[in-house]
This record gives structure tokens, C-alpha cells and sequence, in this order.
């Protein structure tokens, strides 16, 4: 499933191409996504300029004018592409994004787990999809003192915790994987049990591995790839995640695996504790 540096990715690839720019139609060719899209899409969008792209957690969120912002979600293969509007659209095409300067953005999505919502955007905090969220974790919001406050008294596994969307967003199986391998942490370990200490050194390694990530482009997930067609690279960095009986980096001990809360997770017996 694309994780926050891939929709950062998306966003950012989309965001020349379509900052600026009046709406010239909105083509909906399947409504059939995981919340169907509403009927009267291009009549709330035509005319409108867009001015803004930006994230929130893993939705790209484009702003409009006239207090109106569309959400997307790519769920667990969905991407957002520039393409030529004269070029046939591809079956999983599923929305077409028409601009009056002849730029066209298109919606990919061949198991139609995405989605594509309207919402005021003066409403867009108290929305179901974003009112709950905790902190971005590339700002300041998000810091050891917030982990360290809400995991007193917590049984749940450290990589459990920090995956939580209502602690921190973003931090999905891949990158909660090597940051807790570069904190030395246990992914397993009880997140009460965990110093502030220790979770300082986290906060600084789960920023740095989301940052490399999007410098990358996003990882090399099976579906995803970046507005231009491509995929990412993050994935050829990666030092525990799907890396199980391989050689530790840090002192080749063999990896280890287990599931923890349904997603499997590696870790070094020897480096993290």
C-alpha cells in the first residue's frame, strides 16, 4: 500500500502541473471506488481554480477555490499520472482530470481500494478521514516528549504504537521497520517500557528515514509508482524490512521475523533491544 512518502511523492510530482490551473472538466469513468465518487463531481469542480496541493497523512488534498477541496486516497495500488488527453484512456483509468490549458492529470486504479471525496475546506479538520489524526512526524509537533506522554502505561509493542495514526501519521510497516532497527529498539518491546531517552533517538530516525524515502521517491512497492509513470528507489536502501535470515547490517547476525498486529516485522537479535 502507498505509505506517506509516496503520496509526498505523488503530490509533489502533481503540484506544477496543476497549481494555478481552472478546471476545465472532471470525467468520472467508474464511481466504483471505495467510497463511491459523488454524481455531481464535475459540476462542483468546472471553473474552479486549483490553488493548492498539499498532504495530510496519506491523502493528497487539492484545494480549490471557492472553499472547496477534493481528497484523494490511493489506496493499495491506485496513482495519480500526467498524461496526453489525446491518448486513449487505459481500462483502470477510472477519473480524468481535464485542465483549461490542456494539461490532464488521470486516476489509476486497478483494484479501486482509493477514493476521491469533496469537502468545504473551512470543514476539511472535522472531516472523517482527518479529524483524528496525531501529528505529521516531519514536524515539530511530533516529538520524543509526545511519544514518551502517550505511551506511559502502554502494553502494546513499540511498532504497534508509533503505527497508530492518532500518535503520529505515516509511520507504516516499512518505515516503523528501519526506524526501529536504526533506534536499536525492539520492535516488540511494550512502548511503556520505553525511555524518553530512547524514544528521542526514535523521533530523529523515523524523520530521517520518511525524509530519505521521499528523496527517493517513495519505496519499491509492486504497484506504486511516481506521477511520471516511474518507481521509486528508497527500497534498495533498506536494511531489515523484507531482509528475514539475511545478515545484519550493523554485525551480520541473522534477521529475525515475527507478526506483530498482522504485519510482519524484522528485527536483529543481537542490535535491538
Amino acid at each position: 500500500m502507498p505509505e506517506l512518502p509516496e503520496v509526498e511523492t505523488t503530490t509533489r510530482g502533481l503540484a506544477p502541473h496543476l497549481t494555478g490551473q481552472r478546471v476545465a472538466e472532471f470525467q468520472v469513468r467508474n464511481p466504483r471506488l471505495r467510497w463511491p465518487v459523488v454524481a455531481d463531481a464535475n459540476a462542483q469542480l468546472a471553473g474552479r481554480v486549483i490553488e493548492r496541493l498539499h498532504r495530510r497523512s496519506k491523502l493528497m488534498l487539492i484545494q480549490m477555490s471557492g472553499n472547496l477541496t477534493a481528497l484523494s486516497h490511493l489506496g493499495m495500488s491506485g496513482s495519480w499520472r500526467i498524461a496526453d488527453p489525446s491518448l486513449t484512456p487505459k481500462p483502470h483509468d477510472h477519473l480524468l482530470l481535464s485542465l483549461e490549458n490542456g494539461v490532464q492529470a488521470r486516476y489509476h486504479d486497478p483494484r479501486r481500494f482509493g477514493s476521491f471525496e469533496l469537502c468545504p475546506t473551512d470543514q476539511l479538520d472535522q472531516h472523517p478521514r482527518i479529524r483524528s489524526l496525531g501529528p505529521e512526524p516531519l514536524t515539530d509537533a511530533f516529538d520524543a516528549a509526545r511519544l514518551y506522554r502517550l505511551s506511559r502505561g502502554r502494553k502494546a509493542p513499540v511498532k504497534a504504537f508509533v503505527m497508530d495514526n492518532q500518535v503520529v501519521v505515516g509511520v507504516g510497516n516499512i518505515y516503523a521497520t528501519e526506524a526501529l532497527f536504526a533506534a536499536g529498539i525492539h520492535p516488540k518491546r511494550a512502548a511503556g517500557q520505553v525511555s524518553q531517552a530512547r524514544y528521542q533517538r526514535l523521533v530523529v530516525e523515523i524523520k530521517a528515514v520518511l525524509a530519505r524515502a521521499i528523496d527517493s521517491g517513495g519505496s519499491t512497492l509492486r504497484d506504486f509508482v511516481n506521477s511520471d509513470g516511474q518507481p521509486g528507489y528508497f527500497a534498495q536502501t533498506l536494511t531489515t524490512y523484507g531482509r528475514a535470515g539475511r545478515p545484519c547490517v550493523g554485525c551480520a547476525t541473522p534477521l529475525k521475523s515475527m507478526v506483530i498486529g498482522q504485519r510482519t516485522s524484522v528485527w536483529c537479535p543481537s542490535c535491538q533491544r
